[in-house]
């Protein structure tokens, strides 16, 4: 009797527990006291003062103190450049790690990011899933989506031209005038439309795998992508992924 009545009473505690840890999941679209929500990001004036709190979901760079990261809420995406940042920070702004951001809303060739930023992490945690932007390619509404983490699904690769006037599926730099462990660039069409996709080596270098997988690229077959919704007058998708269509 006594040993049924324990295994009860554990059973009881492990769901007790499990509740627990149910209501303590972070709310990635909740704000602290006087923390911008996205939507008021989104309206902030160009120039203007902002105060966010996000989630890093990748590090682009770090140099000289200072570091470019990519970063999430439930609501949108933020891009975090030259942010105020030690190099032993820098370590601690692994994937998911909940920042507060203060710094200012800029616009360089329609990429709108936060500039002249400091940050704290903060206790909590969030990885964006993809959103699947495959249908808003070519639409005015994909801008909404800007720097977030996105999917694109069944593409063709298409070709472009190299320096010398010949067929590839890539290039090294936008004209081809790189070498390997440079950007790589590519593109790939969906309903009779072409986009160009990049591979930015500071974000990916050519030890990773979408560095290989572009290289390994063939004209007219199909692929899946996943990356950052960046934007260089116009959409400049930051790819992470590349996998054949499924």
């Amino acid at each position: 009797m006594r040993k049924i009545l324990a295994l009860a009473l554990a059973f009881t505690m492990v769901l007790s527990m499990a509740a627990c840890s149910t209501t303590k999941k972070d709310d990635p679209s909740a704000k602290s006291e006087g923390v911008m929500t996205y939507k008021e990001y989104v309206a902030a004036e160009l120039d203007s003062e902002v105060v966010i709190e996000a989630y890093v979901q990748a590090k682009q760079s770090w140099w000289e103190d200072k570091a470019t990261v990519y970063a999430q809420d439930g609501d949108g995406a933020y891009f975090l450049y030259n942010m105020a940042c030690s190099e032993t920070d820098y370590g601690k702004l692994t994937q998911g790690t909940k920042i507060k951001v203060t710094g200012y809303k800029s616009e360089w060739a329609g990429e709108v990011e936060i500039i002249d930023a400091s940050f704290e992490i903060m206790d909590g945690s969030y990885v964006a899933p993809a959103t699947d932007v495959t249908a808003l390619l070519g639409k005015e509404e994909l801008v909404d989506h800007q720097n977030q983490f996105a999917a694109f699904k069944g593409l063709t690769v298409e070709a472009s031209k190299d320096a010398d006037g010949n067929e590839v599926a890539f290039l090294y730099n936008w004209d081809g005038s790189g070498q390997d462990g440079d950007d790589l660039y590519f593109q790939a069409s969906l309903n009779g439309e072409t986009y160009t996709f990049t591979v930015e080596s500071y974000l990916c270098d050519k030890t990773t795998d979408v560095y290989a997988a572009v290289k390994a690229l063939e004209i007219g077959e199909k692929i899946d992508m996943e990356g950052f919704l960046y934007w260089y007058e116009g959409v400049n998708p930051h790819i992470t992924s590349v996998t054949k269509a499924k």
